[in-house]
């Protein structure tokens, strides 16, 4: 082998041991994803703050979307978009947000909020998705106001789709049962106010298999009390029972159960000899019950399309005289942030069917119905 060979081995080998160094010394020093971004592409500090100083801006947005929710765009080179959605949770419900582009290389942050009046922004940052996965998902324990937040990298250059959605934790626990089935929830008075329900009444015929809603481990199987023949569930990932009652039988042998597996069939043993077959469903922790619903209610399709528009403006003119800025997509259930004069321009974030995604001279976020603007370009 000449020595020009050898020497060129040898530099391509110090070359490549230095590169894993330098992985090695990030991952000891551990850069966030944002800082690891901005030194793979070698941002300078300016710009990478100003890009950073953004998301505080999301933070501070009042925009509010109902689920399941999809909005398209069009990102550009250097506009340092932010788009920021409040949404309400209950226990039990996993919200899952997805940002898909054009082009797969694109690097796309997104966090997960949720209120918390002790924090200075307002919010406290629960969860964080992977820049390159361009999705975020949640399981929230706690009832409040959550807020996603997708941050596109500096130089994004696609068109983007937004899509988000929730979903419930379990599997229904009855077959073929829908929301229209439930006919009693948690906290309905009992005994004329003696005791409050503690949990939720699903209607189905009678023999009508009960479902093992999650993974887990049988805890009991019996006949006692109010609840008639029951079987207890053990959720060991979230360390709480599952409790179905009223069951006209139990199929023997149960022990370790997956998701659909049937436990027994509805009937109404117990307190609920008087009553139609349902089954009664609750959840405890150990500090007692929960309220089930947001475990198993099922998710309506979305209504809300997104508009199909090939080509979407970047900045609009208020063309009506008279205009308003909303909370929300809808003329109903939403909030006027603010009166808008004729003449004025708004950046378009997206668009979601007939409304669009905006910001105003301040940078503040709102939606505005599309007869009320005209394209500037």
């Amino acid at each position: 082998m000449s020595v020009k060979k050898s020497l060129f081995y040898f530099l391509i080998l110090i070359l490549t041991s230095c590169s894993q160094i330098e992985k090695a010394k990030d991952k000891i020093i551990g850069l966030s994803e944002k800082e690891q971004y901005q030194k793979d592409r070698e941002i300078s500090d300016e710009l990478f703050r100003f890009w950073q100083d953004q998301a505080e801006i999301g933070l501070r947005d009042s925009v509010a979307v109902e689920l399941p929710y999809s909005e398209i765009g069009r990102l550009q080179p250097r506009s340092f978009a932010v788009y920021s959605y409040e949404t309400y949770l209950l226990p039990g419900e996993i919200i899952e947000a997805q940002f898909e582009t054009d082009s797969s290389q694109v690097l796309i942050f997104s966090d997960i909020y949720r209120q918390n009046k002790e924090e200075v922004s307002g919010f406290h940052k629960l969860a964080s998705g992977k820049a390159s996965e361009k999705n975020i998902q949640f399981e929230s324990r706690q009832a409040g106001l959550y807020k996603v937040i997708f941050q596109p990298e500096i130089e994004a250059n696609t068109p983007f789709r937004i899509h988000i959605s929730k979903s419930p934790a379990y599997l229904f626990p009855v077959m073929g049962g829908r929301n229209a089935d439930i006919g009693s929830y948690f906290g309905d008075i009992r005994d004329g106010g003696k005791r409050n329900h503690k949990g939720v009444d699903i209607f189905a015929k009678k023999g009508t298999p009960v479902l093992a809603a999650v993974s887990g481990n049988i805890g009991y199987t019996g006949e006692k009390g109010l609840g008639g023949k029951q079987v207890w569930l053990r959720d060991p990932k979230r360390r709480q029972s599952l409790y179905y009652a009223h069951l006209d039988s139990i199929k023997p042998g149960i022990d370790r159960v997956n998701p659909g597996d049937t436990l027994g069939f509805v009937g109404n043993t117990g307190n609920a000899r008087t009553t139609p077959s349902h089954l009664h469903f609750g959840i405890y922790t150990q500090q007692g019950a929960i309220d089930p619903i947001g475990y198993v209610y099922l998710q309506e399709e979305a209504d809300n399309i997104a508009s199909s528009e090939k080509i979407m403006p970047a900045r609009l003119s208020i063309s009506a005289r008279k205009a308003v800025l909303r909370n929300k997509p809808a003329t109903s259930n939403s909030e006027i942030l603010r009166n808008a004069e004729a003449g004025e321009f708004l950046s378009v974030q997206g668009k979601s069917a007939d409304w669009f995604h905006v910001r105003d001279s301040l940078h503040r976020s709102a939606f505005i119905h599309e007869s009320l603007v005209t394209p500037m370009n």
